[in-house]
């Protein structure tokens, strides 16, 4: 088995921002209630012609510009989403025609807010047995999609982007060190997304009712800090990574509340997370991989860095890796 790592990685965001105080005059919130319980001040909505899809082209000849990589070089594409443009083809099949990949085998991964992460280990795998020589893991979302404009306690926490990153052997002890998944399929009602049952060769129905988002956050809440937090103490482990040697934590933007909790529970200074969710809010599977982004451009991750990547999401699903930088 090859060591597999990061060898670049890229992102893009809608230009359009709508901030706390623009949601102030669609349903009952305020700025404040906003940011006290959740950390977001505003998050990025794709337009009304900007799909999933041309998120994560964005996001994909961002990655291979930094990387200067060619894309007729990429093997595999693998991309995380639960807001395709449809269903089918693949999101993965749109990209791969976008940026002329003309070799790559090409699919999607579902796994909501973990998606970045059930992607990178899937694809991990394809490279470190020698079947691929690289892959491009992509995370896309257009959550705005499924949100109900009308529900308060929903429409202010998610937000539309996607991160991408190409994967290949590494030499030496750097890399993906180690990953985690786990799902908790028991808990699946807590947050789902609700679509309308129609019967088969229904000729009736004229219109279908557009599918949104249902959450129970308060039950959510605890089972997320118990997830991640245990999720990360597996894969440290597993990497025989001691806490005090880990240089930066990218966790889930779920909310800001989530992450101190988790935090407090690791024994782990919050200062070590990089956050993002005050301008971005949550983006589903491509938070984690903007976010990763981020705190690489920001330079709060650096070579020879272990950094703990680890998230949360509906399913309910958890994911967690360890990166040597």
């Amino acid at each position: 088995m090859k060591n597999v790592g990061i060898k670049a990685i890229g992102q893009y965001v809608p230009k359009k921002v709508v901030t706390n105080h623009m949601l102030e005059k669609m349903v009952e919130t305020s700025d404040d209630w906003i940011t006290t319980r959740t950390g977001i001040k505003e998050r990025r909505i794709a337009g009304k012609h900007e799909r999933a899809s041309d998120l994560a082209i964005h996001a994909a000849r961002d990655a291979l510009k930094k990387g200067e990589i060619d894309p007729h070089t990429i093997e595999l594409i693998v991309v995380a989403t639960i807001s395709p443009d449809s269903n089918f083809p693949s999101v993965a099949c749109l990209v791969q025609k976008a940026i002329g990949a003309r070799q790559a085998a090409a699919f999607d991964v579902s796994a909501a807010c973990s998606g970045f992460l059930y992607a990178l280990t899937t694809a991990k795998q394809f490279v470190a047995t020698g079947m691929y020589k690289n892959a491009l893991v992509i995370a896309a979302e257009r959550f705005s999609q499924i949100i109900d404009w009308n529900d308060r306690d929903t429409c202010v926490l998610f937000g539309d982007g996607a991160g991408a990153c190409v994967i290949a052997p590494v030499l030496g002890n750097h890399g993906i060190l180690s990953e985690y998944l786990h799902a908790q399929g028991h808990h699946s009602d807590i947050m789902s997304v609700i679509v309308e049952d129609l019967p088969p060769l229904d000729q009736e129905a004229k219109t279908m009712n557009r599918p949104y988002v249902e959450m129970r956050g308060q039950e959510l809440f605890k089972i997320a800090v118990n997830s991640m937090a245990e999720a990360v103490d597996i894969v440290l482990k597993k990497a025989k990574v001691k806490k005090e040697e880990v240089a930066c934590v990218v966790p889930h933007q779920a909310n800001d509340r989530i992450i101190t909790a988790v935090a407090r529970k690791l024994s782990i200074p919050k200062d070590k997370f990089f956050i993002n969710i005050h301008r971005y809010g949550n983006m589903s599977a491509a938070s984690i991989a903007v976010a990763l982004n981020e705190a690489v451009d920001h330079k709060h991750i650096r070579k020879g860095d272990n950094v703990v990547l680890v998230t949360f999401g509906a399913g309910l699903v958890s994911a967690a890796s360890v990166v040597r930088w």
